[in-house]
């Protein structure tokens, strides 16, 4: 929590990426893209999920990439290793014209969901349609912070749950305790 408070958090007006309007900010991008802030999200990530059996992580670009890069880096130092995928907003025009980058997993293949910051769920659920579409098992995701504004319950829809390190609710407590203190 405290790279997030230090880097990533800030107050004020701000429109976020589903479109709603907010009174703080996380970008996560800011703790994700440290060598600390990557090295201690991986860890914490791959520690939720140690009991249970992936082959892949991926996510939508470009929130989940630090991330997805992170843990298939440790996971594989920890001898449990992830393949990772990047997950496009629409397939490319040229090339291979793939949506989903990454190397070919067999058709089943358990893939783990990951983001930043999850507001909605709109970013993970085209990320899980996505996946899904190539064949592959999406039935957990993970963020970092949930702002709890419909994504879990958006994911829960789908088949999917969604579990996080952080919610809004623990930025609400900053933002408290920064009000008392003027």
């Amino acid at each position: 929590m405290r790279l997030l408070k230090q880097h990533a958090y800030r107050e004020g007006a701000v429109r976020l990426s589903s479109g709603k309007s907010s009174e703080y900010y996380v970008n996560a991008k800011m703790v994700t893209l440290r060598p600390d802030g990557s090295w201690l999200v991986a860890t914490l990530f791959l520690d939720l999920i140690r009991r249970e059996r992936f082959d892949a992580v991926g996510g939508p670009t470009l929130g989940a990439d630090p991330i997805v890069g992170a843990m298939a880096a440790l996971s594989f130092a920890r001898r449990k290793p992830l393949m990772a995928l990047i997950v496009r907003k629409e397939a490319k025009e040229h090339g291979a014209g793939r949506q989903v980058e990454g190397p070919q997993l067999l058709a089943g293949a358990r893939v783990l969901a990951v983001e930043d910051v999850t507001t909605t769920g709109g970013s993970l659920e085209r990320a899980i349609v996505a996946l899904r579409a190539c064949g592959y098992r999406v039935d957990e995701a993970l963020t970092i912070v949930d702002r709890g504004e419909g994504g879990r319950e958006r994911l829960s829809a789908l088949g999917c749950r969604l579990r996080s390190l952080f919610t809004s609710e623990d930025f609400r407590v900053v933002k408290r305790r920064r009000a008392m203190l003027h």
